[in-house]
């Protein structure tokens, strides 16, 4: 029966039919509509969840096409959705059949049983990735989801290599190696940890572990029993991380003891929390008993190197820490024998300017693995220089290498100072003996070259006498004349270098003298030097030619004179001083006891050192060609040997010049001086006070005073090393004793620098310039407290007294 249509025409003919039933159709199709928009969205929601899963999503029918795809699979099988869907599994991997995944997927169809497999797979891209498959039943035919396991099996795979190296690790080391729980039983231990308790095997060990939940009941700590939780275990449990702790053991059943040195520590979690302790021991017995051997032996050694005091060391070149006898730190300056001691700290005592020269030495005897031995100057813990003499060799080789080294170290300070000293008085012998044999000489050649000018110009007088003033020859003879009285001038000078120039003492009043040739002197300056004149008070009487005077003032103002560009300063200063056994003992040559000074200063160009040693010296000038005879200083030299005195001269580049004449006092007695000094100075002190003072010589010397004197010293040879020592210094610094002229910087920056630290700070300037030199200078203040070089003790003493009590700094 053929069923009606809207354009039949027995339907068009009943109007009244069509509209009865146009309720149900309109209703019909909207439960339609709603039906077809709920499968819909159905639809999405399900497409949308699969697209946003993170495993793979697959879909093949009956006819094993690919029908569905998710994103997450997409990635997973390295191709695009386009390539796969539609085509039947087999054609999108060929060789798949026979495969184990294969045959799950058909035993899926065929059975309707789920099935799983994690596999392998490699791509066609050349990648490969391993994946967990869970394979179910659908309608439509298999549905199979997949996850990616690669990384998870790389960690297993690196988990289980890591396993097998720990095992062969721990069966290769020779060390006992024991791993615990957080509740302290086994976990695994090594071959090694049973022999080195004494078990025949690891089994046996294994058995005495299981047997006893406290293995080390087992065991009696050298001898008697103790407290459980002082075991390597417990405390590795309680959190200690602990090295080299050392266990005297001993086995309850056979009796054996041993001493077992321990590391160990806890094993922890990510989260922090103890899961487990390690502990690591070696037998170290015989290492014991080789302490013990070399404990006597070193107790022996130190007898003999504390009878010869000789410092011996031991230096493990691994971790270049080494051994040490007592003796060895108190060379240093430590009283009480330090913690460690390395090759760098000893490399820090040596002086900066010995330091690259011994560091080069003892690395090549590394390299070349040989013997050495130097001499070097140290500073010691208590800031003193000493010398010392160090030797070593290499005491063990090891394949090739050199693993230990060995030697001593012995203060030879004394014995560089007689060394010191015996040269300082060979070169003082050689310049003596030199200056004695050219005076000789130039006293010789003086006398007969006076005799040879008497006859020029006894004769040129003699014809000067005899001729008309009318004839030209007489204005010739005139010049032979004047130039043979010249020659006289120049004998003289000779005459008074070799000292054998006739004179006529006299007791003088010095300031005096020196006022009686002022007029004369500042003509012979000229008007651009400002000439000072500062006499001292009270000044003693001295006993000598006055002529010799007027030698010395006018040599002395020539020289500088000439030494001053343009517009310059001379200062002319006496004083009485004192030179006291202290001093003399430094200066051989020089006799304590009461001296009158003259100095002449200067702010011209200065002298350099090598210039400073060659001044008194004959003939030598540093003028040019027919500007000086070179015998200006030679003669000053002479006059003031001849009469007993001392000549000093202090000088720097572009720093000026200052001589210093000490002729002795005259006393009214025979000896030119009186041996009977002062008595010792009596101005004692206990502050402390940085010494600063560039030349090593003085700057002992110093020292010895002050500390003499009772203050706390802290030396320094540069401005730099002072500032240093300042700001390293634990207690207060109440006074910088200080040179003025110095390398770095002067002393009045210097004073600066630490007063911006310790504004309290009181200064003590010395300088072998005189005072007034230096404050023209501007490098001090006039108002300051100043010493002059050479000073005695009772002079410095009263003077560091001033510096301190005063309000001055």
């Amino acid at each position: 029966m053929n069923q009606a249509t809207d354009r039949d025409p027995q339907f068009m003919t009943n109007p009244l039919q069509a509209k009865d039933l146009e309720p149900h159709v309109t209703e019909r199709a909207a439960d339609l509509a709603a039906a077809n928009g709920s499968l819909r969205q159905s639809q999405d929601r399900f497409h949308s969840a699969m697209e946003s899963m993170l495993e793979g999503c697959q879909i093949l029918d009956r006819d094993w096409r690919y029908v569905y795809i998710n994103d997450a699979a997409e990635r997973h099988n390295r191709r695009l959705k386009t390539d796969l869907l539609g085509k039947r599994y087999m054609d999108a991997w060929p060789g798949i059949e026979g495969t184990p995944i294969f045959a799950l997927i058909r035993d899926c169809m065929e059975k309707q049983a789920a099935q799983r497999i994690e596999n392998l797979f490699a791509f066609p891209d050349g990648t490969s990735g391993w994946f967990d498959l869970s394979i179910q039943p659908v309608p439509e035919g298999v549905f199979i989801l997949s996850m990616d396991i690669t990384e998870r099996k790389q960690a297993e795979e690196a988990l289980r290599a890591s396993r097998a190296n720990l095992e062969a690790a721990l069966t290769s080391m020779t060390d006992a190696v024991f791993i615990s729980d957080a509740a302290g039983r086994f976990i695994e231990f090594n071959d090694a940890f049973a022999t080195f308790h004494r078990f025949k095997n690891k089994a046996e060990c294994a058995k005495t572990l299981a047997e006893y939940p406290n293995f080390l009941e087992v065991f009696l700590p050298d001898g008697k029993p103790a407290p459980l939780e002082m075991w390597a275990v417990p405390r590795a449990l309680r959190g200690e991380t602990v090295t080299n702790a050392e266990y005297g053991l001993r086995r309850k059943d056979t009796g054996e003891s041993w001493v077992g040195s321990y590391s160990f520590g806890p094993i922890r979690n990510q989260e922090g929390a103890i899961v487990g302790s390690v502990v690591v021991g070696r037998d170290v017995t015989e290492r014991k008993r080789a302490e013990e051997a070399l404990r006597r032996s070193e107790e022996r050694l130190n007898f003999a190197m504390e009878t010869s005091h000789i410092g011996a060391w031991e230096l493990d070149l691994k971790n270049h820490t080494a051994h040490r006898t007592l003796i060895h730190d108190q060379i240093f300056g430590y009283e009480t024998p330090l913690p460690s001691w390395t090759y760098e700290m000893f490399l820090e005592h040596v002086l900066p300017e010995d330091r690259t020269e011994v560091d080069r030495r003892f690395r090549e005897a590394m390299k070349t693995q040989s013997d050495w031995n130097f001499e070097c100057r140290i500073r010691r813990a208590d800031g003193e220089v000493r010398w010392i003499f160090a030797a070593g060799g290499h005491e063990q080789i090891s394949k090739g290498q050199a693993v230990r080294m060995s030697g001593i170290v012995q203060d030879i300070t004394d014995r560089k100072k007689t060394e010191a000293e015996r040269e300082k008085l060979e070169v003082q012998l050689r310049q003596a003996q030199k200056m004695d044999s050219v005076g000789r000489l130039a006293g010789g050649v003086a006398h007969d070259f006076n005799n040879m000018l008497g006859v020029i110009l006894g004769h040129v007088e003699l014809a000067l006498g005899q001729m008309d003033p009318a004839q030209p020859l007489r204005a010739d003879l005139e010049e032979i004349r004047k130039a043979a009285e010249h020659s006289v001038d120049l004998t003289r000078q000779l005459l008074a270098f070799a000292r054998k120039q006739t004179i006529a003492p006299k007791v003088l009043d010095l300031n005096g003298t020196v006022e009686g040739t002022l007029k004369m002197l500042k003509r012979l300056i000229g008007e651009d030097i400002d000439l000072a004149w500062m006499p001292g008070a009270d000044l003693g009487p001295v006993k000598m030619d006055p002529s010799q005077i007027d030698q010395i003032l006018a040599n002395l103002c020539v020289n500088a004179r000439d030494a001053i560009v343009g517009v310059g300063k001379m200062t002319i200063e006496t004083a009485n001083h004192l030179f006291d056994e202290a001093y003399c003992a430094d200066h051989p040559g020089v006799a304590p006891g009461e001296y009158v000074r003259l100095a002449v200063s200067d702010n011209g160009c200065g002298m350099d050192r090598e210039t400073q040693s060659n001044i008194f010296e004959p003939f030598f000038t540093t003028k040019g060609v027919g500007e000086g005879t070179g015998l200006g200083l030679a003669t000053v030299y002479g006059i003031v040997k001849q009469n007993f005195g001392v000549i000093e001269v202090y000088s720097e580049p572009g720093q000026g010049t200052t001589f210093k004449i000490y002729l002795p006092r005259y006393q009214g007695e025979d000896s030119p001086l009186r041996k009977d000094l002062p008595e010792e100075p009596v101005a004692y002190g206990h502050e402390t006070i940085l010494l600063v003072e560039d030349e090593l010589a003085i700057l002992n010397l110093t020292r010895k005073m002050v500390e003499q004197l009772g203050y706390t010293v802290l030396t320094a040879g540069t401005p730099n090393e002072a500032i240093r020592k300042a700001r390293g210094h634990a207690g207060g610094i109440h006074l910088l004793l200080t040179d003025v002229v110095m390398p770095e910087m002067n002393g009045r920056d210097l004073s600066r620098t630490l007063r911006a630290r310790n504004p309290r700070l009181k200064t003590l300037f010395m300088s072998g310039y005189t005072a007034n030199v230096i404050a023209h200078h501007g490098v001090v203040d006039e108002k300051v407290c100043f010493i002059q070089k050479p000073f005695s003790m009772q002079e410095l003493s009263a003077k560091i007294r001033e510096a301190l009590e005063s309000g001055k700094d």
